[in-house]
């Protein structure tokens, strides 16, 4: 388990194009500009980091306290990202925490 949300978090953390589609980056800080056929990736990455706080939550608690911004994050992160469909929700709780 450990393995698998490192090897998720470890885009997140080399800082390229690819990672910041995953995790996201603030407005204006983002390093690649990446795009997607339905716009820029920044919607999808305010997303993911407004859920850091329900996924702190979620992990101190054991996956017993479930927030709708983290659930909102789970959501689009396994429809935006193949490696996520196979993650559980605690390794992507982690991944989106080691961001």
């Amino acid at each position: 388990m450990l393995a698998t949300a490192i090897a998720i978090a470890l885009p997140l953390a080399a800082g390229n194009a690819a990672a910041s589609s995953f995790a996201g980056t603030s407005a204006g800080a983002s390093s690649g500009g990446v795009s997607n056929s339905t716009g820029s990736s920044s919607g999808n990455d305010k997303v993911v980091l407004q859920a850091r706080d329900d996924a702190a939550l979620f992990v101190a608690s054991d996956g017993r306290i479930r927030g709708a911004q983290l659930e909102a994050a789970l959501h689009l992160l396994r429809e935006t990202r193949p490696q996520a469909r196979a993650a559980s929700d605690m390794q992507l709780a982690t991944a989106i925490l080691a961001r």
